[in-house]
């Protein structure tokens, strides 16, 4: 498997919602891998090796909103990447549903932002070029998602 240890690659400078982040994706990739029911995963995730400088609320409603619309969320990027959702890597997978449960759900997030932080999860624990693969189809979904965001970002 291409993807790098979800417990390795210590970053600086890591703010509290980009270790929410980091965890959310890390639980699932749980989630993916062994199918097992989001409270499992919340509680094996928030016992892991630094949680404590995570911000707990925001990688709650991260993990939970993105398992529960996982459906609506796939639907939403399926037509944007190039195979079938189940030949994406797990890596990609994750990060593409936390990107579109931002983009959907986190207006308050600017979309450049998670598109950005969807990109750092992917160069962090991804394949070599999994990061431009995540930034093309958030790219894209970004319009559909949050139509008068990017039109006004474009008239810049």
């Amino acid at each position: 498997m291409n993807e790098k240890s979800l417990h390795a690659n210590p970053s600086k400078n890591r703010t509290p919602r980009h270790r929410a982040r980091e965890f959310a994706l890390q639980g699932l990739y749980q989630w993916l891998l062994n199918n097992e029911d989001a409270k499992t995963v919340v509680n094996n995730i928030r016992a892991a090796h630094g949680f404590d400088k995570a911000d707990g609320e925001y990688f709650a409603a991260l993990l939970y909103g993105a398992i529960e619309q996982s459906v609506e969320l796939r639907a939403a990027f399926a037509p944007l990447v190039d195979r079938g959702i189940g030949e994406l890597s797990p890596i990609e997978h994750g990060v593409l549903l936390l990107g579109a449960y931002e983009l959907k759900n986190q207006l308050d997030i600017p979309y450049r932002v998670v598109i950005n932080e969807a990109v750092e999860l992917t160069k962090s624990f991804g394949g070599i070029d999994g990061h431009k693969y995540v930034n093309g189809v958030l790219d894209k979904l970004a319009p559909r998602l949050r139509a008068d965001e990017v039109a006004a970002d474009k008239k810049r």
